[in-house]
């Protein structure tokens, strides 16, 4: 059966071409994606599909039962986009002004539909249960997946896989990593109150940029300092804001910045180490300091055993590696805290290679192929495993 359905995929690549393109010339931003989530809806309803919509917000999830009882396997494709203008010349190109598809959420929902179409197609022969989530709002903190999780996704479910369409692997393999495989992500928001002044009189203000200076710095040693060298850990400050014309000292200074962990002691350490810099900033420099710390998606941890099985399953389909893990966040580790699962990269780089998060971003659409393969056989393959 499972060799039948892979040369069924095959047959579908031109439908599943054609979905991928539609989604990327129609893109929606996370927690806006109505239109994407009815065309899901209507995909699924004129095959007669079982699909339950508005899943926290317009996350959808798609049941398929077999003849024969057996384990519930999920698989979870997203279907945002970000905002970025898509600046490729191709016939697909992006009809939203300032919005794309830029991180391969379109590839992952036309291939996830095909999966249902085929599993569908051959209910009768299937043992088991199917449940296909598709997914809002990936990109944006809190995401759709925690979500999706507190409204009963994974209710039944014996195990989960996903996968990410990845423009920086070559067309032809898969990437797995056991255990730690993407950060945690926090991020963080700083007001300095200081007391501005003119310029030529420094002695009378309490000057927010020096403050904010010595506060960027103080931060950056957490890492070296406060971190053991056999961890990982990233604290970056991506804004700082204090405008003023040249003679004036800035009275308010504002920070903002992200940080990234994969062990839950580092992510603790550095959340107390990081409000006591600030702490102590404040009482050095005689300012207040209002802190936003916010808690982002944990760490994306994947399970042994069934990582292990689908690297195993993927062997017989295409090349596979160890891939190192990445301080990039996803929320697909909400679902690994609740079930075994993994989450794997498949290779789609494109003969004009672009990160992602890009405005010429594409990939190579024949990785969805193996995306659906690998996926479609872990879910049927899984129902042996004891």
């Amino acid at each position: 059966m499972n060799q039948h359905l892979l040369e069924k995929i095959d047959a579908h690549f031109d439908e599943m071409v054609a979905i991928r393109r539609h989604l990327h010339m129609h893109p929606e931003l996370s927690f806006q994606e109505q239109e994407t989530a009815n065309y899901i809806i209507q995909y699924y309803k004129k095959l007669g599909v079982p699909v339950e919509a508005n899943v926290s917000g317009h996350g959808l999830i798609a049941r398929i039962k077999g003849s024969k009882p057996g384990k519930t396997i999920a698989l979870r494709a997203d279907f945002d986009a970000l905002p970025i203008q898509d600046e490729k010349d191709v016939p697909y190109k992006s009809t939203v002004s300032g919005v794309m598809h830029a991180c391969g959420h379109d590839g992952h929902t036309a291939t996830l539909l095909i999966i249902g179409k085929l599993l569908w197609e051959m209910r009768d022969e299937l043992v088991g249960e199917y449940v296909l989530i598709h997914q809002h709002a990936e990109e944006v903190d809190p995401g759709g997946a925690i979500g999706m999780v507190q409204a009963g996704a994974l209710d039944g479910v014996d195990a989960i896989f996903g996968t990410h369409l990845s423009s920086n692997h070559p067309t032809g393999i898969i990437g797995y990593r056991v255990g730690p495989t993407m950060a945690a992500v926090d991020s963080f928001e700083i007001k300095i109150q200081g007391q501005g002044g003119h310029g030529a009189h420094p002695d009378q203000t309490k000057d927010s940029i020096v403050i904010g200076s010595q506060l960027v710095i103080n931060l950056q040693q957490l890492v070296a300092r406060r971190v053991a060298p056999t961890e990982s850990a990233v604290l970056s400050v991506g804004s700082f804001v204090a405008s003023n014309a040249d003679n004036i000292i800035a009275d308010t200074a504002y920070l903002n910045g992200t940080i990234r962990t994969f062990n839950k002691d580092v992510r603790e350490t550095m959340e107390r180490e990081f409000k006591r810099v600030i702490q102590g900033t404040e009482i050095a420099h005689d300012c207040t300091i209002e802190l936003n710390y916010r808690h982002g998606y944990p760490a994306v941890i994947n399970h042994e055993k069934e990582t292990l099985f689908v690297r195993n399953i993927a062997q017989n389909i295409c090349d596979v590696t160890e891939i190192e893990a990445t301080m990039g966040a996803e929320d697909f580790a909400y679902y690994l805290e609740e079930k075994p699962g993994t989450f794997f990269f498949t290779g789609a780089r494109p003969a004009k290679y672009a990160p992602h998060h890009h405005p010429k971003f594409d990939i190579d659409e024949k990785g969805m192929l193996i995306a659906a393969k690998v996926l479609v056989s872990a879910a049927l393959d899984y129902q042996l495993v004891e």
